[in-house]
């Protein structure tokens, strides 16, 4: 296995986002300073500079691949408080894992745009014509920084299964759900925002400041494919809010504070990364809780594999990855991968099972967790990765760095 440097660009601060567009074509970079970035993935080259954000760009979302931005006939929903649990049971099947790298899947065929999303110091979600390199829209949120973004996830086409008034109501449910919504997080304040930059809702203010946001992935369900919820951490605790609705599903007390939330791809797991340092577990569906302790510091990044059965974690010098097949790791040791460093990022790719890890010293490794020999590929860095990113196709790594430098290695095996 081996990582070649594909190309590189330097921006002018620290990489604080870094991600792929759906189609896999673009790099969406965003620096500290304001400006986002957007180049080619075959040569690097800048097809776009965004201005971003006023003192400093925080974050970026590009919308998923296949959904539609024609919502602006779209009134706002009203949500209640009251709690509702979902009765949707995630897919418990588990696909065999295997970090060797398949031939590159095709690209998906560019759509006429593409829309990115940006939350900046400004207190500003901004949207972002990203084949154009036009700014579209504007949302103000107030005066705290727009720290966190997640779009719904696209379901695709839903059909309904019953006759008469209950088929008009799927359709309906089947429809808002495959309309993207843009979830934004400032300070306490939550909103759901529509592609244009209206608001769709308003949620009630969280407790405290929302310092995590991970969308549940779609999931089949008896009238299609089901929204899954947005689930957003405080101090203090978890709350799912459902992404079709807007109404609490779930309220999850954890009495730390919460760095990072993730959930597995079959939406089985919802998983904190904790001040106090530990990872909790939640099964949503079951009410069922896990609490994984002993960690040297912070945890602060987690990832997932595509089974949804390997989890990998920071929080020391060595990457974490507990084994969640079944009823989840407690009660098992996890495979320990070791930096000389502390661990500051983990990412496994989004279909194939390697997984890359990068920790404070500007050492990148990649691991085939499942090996009895797991290491597979060693790089070092002028400067530590702040972000790491797969490609759609999971052959080339981006890597966004401390000092502003944006690399983007090719993996081969």
């Amino acid at each position: 296995m081996q990582l070649t440097k594909h190309w590189a660009a330097l921006l002018d601060d620290y990489v604080i986002d870094l991600a792929w567009s759906p189609d896999g074509t673009q790099l969406a970079a965003a620096s500290a300073a304001g400006p986002v970035s957007l180049s080619a993935a075959i040569d690097g080259a800048k097809r776009h500079e965004l201005p971003g954000h006023e003192n400093g760009t925080n974050c970026l979302a590009w919308q998923a691949a296949g959904q539609k931005t024609e919502d602006r006939e779209r009134k706002p929903e009203e949500g209640g408080q009251k709690t509702e649990e979902s009765n949707a049971s995630p897919s418990s099947v588990l696909r065999p894992l295997s970090s060797d790298l398949c031939p590159p899947s095709s690209v998906l065929s560019s759509p006429s745009s593409v829309q990115i999303a940006t939350g900046g110091q400004d207190g500003a979600v901004k949207f972002w014509d990203a084949t154009a390199g036009q700014h579209t829209a504007t949302a103000s949120l107030g005066s705290a920084w727009v720290d966190h973004l997640a779009w719904t996830s696209d379901g695709g086409p839903a059909a309904p299964r019953t006759a008469g008034a209950e088929i008009a109501s799927a359709t309906e449910a089947a429809r808002r759900s495959a309309r993207p919504t843009l979830f934004a997080a400032a300070g306490r304040t939550l909103v759901a925002l529509r592609p244009d930059g209206t608001v769709a809702h308003t949620f009630r203010p969280a407790p405290k400041t929302i310092t995590a946001l991970a969308m549940q992935p779609a999931r089949p369900g008896p009238a299609g494919f089901a929204g899954g919820a947005a689930a957003i951490a405080y101090f203090g605790g978890v709350v799912l809010w459902d992404t079709d609705d807007f109404i609490a599903q779930k309220q999850f007390p954890y009495g730390n504070g919460i760095h990072a939330l993730v959930w597995s791809p079959d939406g089985k797991w919802l998983v904190s990364g904790n001040q106090d340092p530990s990872v909790h577990l939640w099964i949503p569906e079951k009410d069922i809780e896990l609490h994984m302790s002993g960690y040297e510091g912070k945890v602060k990044f987690l990832s997932f594999d595509h089974t949804s059965r390997w989890l990998a974690t920071s929080g020391g010098r060595d990457a974490c990855v507990w084994d969640c097949l079944g009823d989840g790791p407690e009660g098992r040791e996890p495979a320990m991968l070791p930096h000389e460093a502390p661990v500051c990022a983990v990412k496994f790719q989004n279909a194939h099972g390697l997984l890359a890890t990068g920790s404070q010293d500007g050492v990148v490794q990649l691991w085939s967790p499942e090996r009895q020999q797991p290491l597979r590929a060693t790089v070092r860095m002028p400067a530590a990765a702040t972000k790491l990113a797969w490609s759609p196709d999971d052959t080339l790594l981006a890597i966004g760095s401390e000092k502003g430098a944006v690399y983007v290695l090719k993996c081969e095996a």
